[in-house]
Order: structure tokens, then sequence, then C-alpha cells
């Protein structure tokens, strides 16, 4: 009785490419661990980019705010529209788990391809509100979107046909192993569209910290690195609609000069890197630090605010808009080369998001060398502290230890899930990366 209360979930394996696999058992039900383990096998064994495919009851409440909605006319809602009519004729399984029009599709592509991401691409993100889990209101407090659930492999089930422009023919894989379904329009633009929510929700998450501290800060040079930097977000939304519906970038978007200014904030923020890195390499090693020696390197290290902070904010700011555009640049670029779209975007991905991780990295390097000092009351004539002395130092010490709270340095490459919830009208949310 426990199995036939459980949900039936369809599982898809989908190639970006002819390839050939070990054998999968259609049919066969499988647990949540199994799959995982079956996830693990096919990114090992598989010579191109082989991604799992979910669909679950649409939960009740999402918030479709935080991701990027698509309409019914958009390649990749068409594309997994025609994707789910044709599974549903050669599978009953399918069929009955679409049969609503409504549901919550699950691509999960495998870590070793989403290295080719960039790795300041998906990271967990900690809900601001209730602790554990991560990110998503799509998941219950188990992290599992369903509790109860089999998973049965799809095989042979095949789609056909191009989507606008945005890859090669979708089918069954060549003969000698199992059935895969090539998928390369569908894996691309799923994968471009939450990633591009991953990282606008990072921007997001940037602006309200940003404005809280010049609000603090009343810094008038920061106030307006943050406007320039904010005013980039209607030409970037607008391209994105704009590539996602099979269009052309034009120059009236405006584009070219969000680009201009996202560079500059950047170069900014390399600037300060290098001045940051220089002033921890003059420090003394294995001594305590002056707050005054720190504080004038790091304006504000000490407090709540402070320049240095506003600085960290801007730089992830410029870094969230930067891989929206990249992500713009590589959808344009694949859908320029039809006839191999995942590997031209992966390749036209790959360059600028080396530059982006490197100041990542740098960046939460900084932190940590700064989080591990230990902070000295100034050198004065008074043999003992005072009670404000006392109190200041203890405060600095507590804030400048959490600085590298929530850092990672060279993490290691997860699974990425992109999830989407498929309305009846065939229109489509896309929400943002996450780790699977």
């Amino acid at each position: 009785m426990a199995d036939e209360r459980m949900t039936t979930v369809p599982v898809w394996t989908l190639a970006t490419a002819d390839v050939r696999m070990p054998g999968l058992t259609a049919g066969e039900s499988m647990t949540a661990e199994r799959l995982a383990e079956l996830r693990g096998v096919l990114a090992v064994l598989a010579d191109e980019p082989i991604a799992t495919l979910e669909v679950h009851p649409l939960p009740d409440r999402i918030d479709r705010g935080r991701g990027i909605p698509l309409d019914v006319a958009s390649p990749l809602a068409q594309h997994l529209s025609q994707f789910i009519t044709q599974s549903a004729r050669s599978s009953l399984t399918v069929a009955r788990a679409t049969a609503s029009g409504e549901g919550l599709y699950r691509m999960v592509v495998p870590a070793k391809v989403a290295t080719r991401f960039g790795q300041g691409i998906v990271r967990p993100m900690v809900p601001k509100r209730g602790a554990g889990g991560i990110f998503g209101e799509l998941v219950n407090s188990t992290g599992r979107i369903t509790a109860k659930a089999r998973f049965v492999p799809v095989g042979g089930a095949a789609a056909a046909g191009t989507v606008g422009g945005a890859g090669a023919t979708a089918g069954a894989a060549a003969a000698g192993g199992t059935a895969l379904t090539v998928a390369a329009p569908l894996v691309l633009m799923a994968v471009a569209v939450g990633v591009s929510a991953h990282a606008d929700h990072k921007r997001q998450q940037a602006i309200e910290r940003i404005t809280e501290l010049l609000e603090q800060l009343q810094e008038e040079k920061l106030d307006d690195e943050h406007s320039e930097l904010d005013g980039c977000r209607d030409a970037i939304d607008k391209a994105t609609a704009i590539l996602l519906d099979q269009g052309r970038i034009g120059v009236s978007l405006g584009l070219d000069s969000a680009v201009h200014a996202i560079n500059t904030a950047l170069g900014k923020a390399d600037r300060r890197l290098a001045r940051w890195q220089s002033a921890l390499d003059r420090l003394p090693e294995g001594k305590a630090v002056e707050l005054g020696t720190l504080t004038k390197s790091f304006p504000g290290v000490d407090d709540h605010g402070g320049a240095f902070r506003t600085h960290l904010e801007l730089a992830s700011l410029a870094i969230a808009l930067k891989r929206r555009v990249v992500v713009l640049q590589a959808v344009e670029h694949a859908q320029s080369d039809p006839g191999n779209p995942f590997e031209s975007f992966t390749r036209a991905l790959k360059r600028d998001q080396q530059r982006l991780d490197e100041l990542e990295s740098g960046i939460a390097e900084v932190l940590v060398r700064l989080s591990a000092l230990e902070p000295a009351r100034p050198n004065g004539l008074l043999p003992v502290f005072t009670t404000g002395e006392v109190d200041r130092l203890m405060s600095a010490a507590h804030r400048i230890h959490r600085l590298s709270a929530g850092v990672t340095v060279n993490s290691r490459a997860t699974d990425v899930a992109i999830e989407m919830a498929r309305y009846k009208d065939g229109s489509v949310v896309v929400f943002p990366a996450l780790p699977a």
C-alpha cells in the first residue's frame, strides 16, 4: 500500500549529441538515491553531456517572481511542449504524469558539465528566513521536491524537430545502447535561463545590501557607481527577453552601454582587489594588527557599514550583471551555430567566465585572510584598556572574524538543478539554478 501512495515521477536521460550508453531498464522504478547513482554513472561514462529531466506535480504555492517567465511562443516553452507531447505518445507513465498540462520539470546537469559554466555560477544560497534546506520554495523541509516518489526511467522517448533555430534536431540516439533523447536545444535553453535567473537573484541580493550600506555611509561617489550599475538592468532584461524568444539584439537596446558600465565597474573591482592584496601582504605575519592600520586600507572593516563593505557589494553586483551578459552572448553565439549549440555555448561561456571566477576567488581569499587577523588596540601612553576601547576591540574582532562567513574558496563543483514550472497554457517560469 505504501508504494500506491507514492507519486510516479518519469525520468528522461537527455543527451546533447548522439551517444551510446549502457542499457537502462525502462519502466523499472528506482529511489532518489538510485537516481543519483545513475546520474553519476552517466556523467562518468558519457562522452557528451547527459542531463536528466524529471516531472513532478506542480506545488500549490510558487513565488513566480523569483524566476524568468517565458510565454508559450518562446523556444524553450515550445520545445518542452513538443517533448512532452511526443513522449506521452510512447509512454503511459508520461501520459499520466503530464495529463493536466501542468508540472514542475527539474533538469539536473552533472557536475563535470556544470564546471564549464564557471565555478562561481551556482553555489548554495541560504534562505533569509528559516534554517535548513537550500534556496527555493519548491522543496519541502527535507530538501526534496516530493517526499514519497517512484522515479521511473522513460526509455526511447524521442522529440523531433528543431526549435527556432536554437540547435540540433532532437531525436532518438543511435542504436547500440539505451535510446537517449537528443535534446541539445532544450538543455541549452534551460541551462541558459536557469543560470541567468540565478545571476539576477544574486544581483537583487547585492542591490539590497548596497542600498542599506549607502544609507549609512552617505558616500556620493559610491552612490553614483551603484546607480550606474543598477541602470544596466533594463537593457539586460530586454536583451534576455529578445534572445530567449529567438530574436536579434539591436543597438537601440543600449546593451553596449550597459556592458561598458559593467566592465568599468569590474575594472575598479580588479584595482581595489589588488590594493587589498598588497595591503595584506605588508602586514606582519603572525602578529596582532592595530585597528588603525586595518581601517586605513579597509575603511569601515571594523564596523557594520563602511566603504570597504560597499566596495565588496559593488563588485558582487558587477559580477552578477556580467554573468547575465556572458550568458546572453553565449546563447547568441550558440544560436549562430545551430548544428552544434551546446559546445558553442560552453566555449563562448568559458572565456569570460574565467576572469569572473578569478576575481571572485581573489575577493574570497582576501576575506578569509582578513578574518584570520587578530585586531590589536592602538599603541598609546595608557598601560590599560578603557571600557570603550575594550568594547570597540571586541566588536571589531567579531565583525572581522565573520568576514569569511559564507565564503567559498575553490568549491567543489556540484550537480546543477534547473526547475521549470509549466502551466496549462504552455508558458514556463524558469527558476534560479541551484545545487542539485
